[in-house]
């Protein structure tokens, strides 16, 4: 038997909460990339340097990010590849590239923004093996079974954050973020997201809201079943103490229009939180201690 570390199996063995740790952003640019992808993804061959600089001082511009996409499966190289702007609000706009150099394009979209596009719901699942062995040890049979299904709206991608909670599904435009998946698991957690219900036992958090909201965004889940990935709609956050925040969620389809949640924040005891990790750390996690209606 093997005794290697995998941290999403030690994450699952603590029982880590999912809640309040998707990675924040808005907007995405998704890069098709075929080749292997290095470490850090924007360091992989062809994009280092000029391009890559673009790319991420584009993304940080606005809030994003920058995500490495292929399609699930037997690589396959081809002289054009695609790029997309997905953003929350305005949907998406796909273009081409041979050359790194066009990618330069795809910057200038993300800063300025997609305009009005489609909001058909693009799967993206973590399977950066060189980032982390996890994300691809239980990303791509996910992505697999996937992409059986939904074959045009799949994608493998690269680092999303959090390599304790794989496979790890990020959802966009909407921008819902999932983990602790499997084969057995996913296909349904996706069928209902298209539905627009949010499964609230693989749900980390709306990359779009600061965690604390993520957090109360999960306590109305479990609550208020079942939940669209739109219908907590807007929050403001009120830090009334050094790790407790009020949060006012404005919400929408079934739910009631407003609800509070007071939300804590304490520090987990140091451990090693991903297989490469050199080191033991903490990380915060969230609770809901209150949940109630409002005006």
């Amino acid at each position: 038997m093997s005794d290697r570390f995998f941290c999403a199996t030690a994450a699952r063995a603590r029982g880590d909460a999912l809640a309040g740790t998707a990675a924040p952003a808005r907007r995405w640019l998704l890069v098709e990339y075929c080749d292997a992808w290095a470490t850090l993804a924007l360091q992989s061959p062809g994009l280092a340097g000029p391009v890559a600089r673009a790319l991420h001082e584009a993304a940080v511009a606005v809030g994003g990010r920058v995500l490495l996409v292929r399609r699930p499966g037997r690589r396959r190289r081809r002289r054009a590849q695609r790029w997309a702007v997905v953003d929350h609000v305005a949907g998406q706009v796909w273009g081409t590239w041979r050359d790194p150099g066009d990618l330069l394009e795809a910057a200038a979209v993300m800063r300025d923004g997609p305009g009005a596009g489609s909001q058909t719901p693009v799967l993206l699942v973590c399977t950066h093996g060189l980032h982390d062995a996890c994300c691809a040890v239980r990303g791509r049979p996910v992505a697999a079974v996937l992409a059986a299904r939904w074959p045009e709206q799949v994608w493998e991608c690269s680092h999303v954050g959090g390599d304790r909670f794989a496979a790890s599904l990020l959802v966009v435009p909407d921008g819902t973020c999932y983990g602790g998946l499997g084969p057995a698991s996913a296909p349904a957690v996706v069928e209902s997201h298209l539905e627009a219900h949010v499964d609230p036992t693989h749900f980390r958090g709306q990359s779009t809201q600061p965690p604390v909201v993520q957090a109360a965004t999960a306590e109305v889940l479990r609550r208020f079943p079942p939940v669209g990935p739109r219908d907590v709609a807007g929050a403001t956050t009120d830090q009334v103490a050094a790790d407790t925040w009020d949060v006012t969620l404005r919400c929408g389809g079934a739910l009631p229009p407003t609800l509070h949640a007071t939300v804590t924040r304490t520090l987990s005891a140091p451990t090693q939180l991903t297989c490469r990790g050199r080191g033991d750390a903490a990380a915060y996690r969230y609770e809901v201690v209150d949940l109630r209606t409002g005006t």
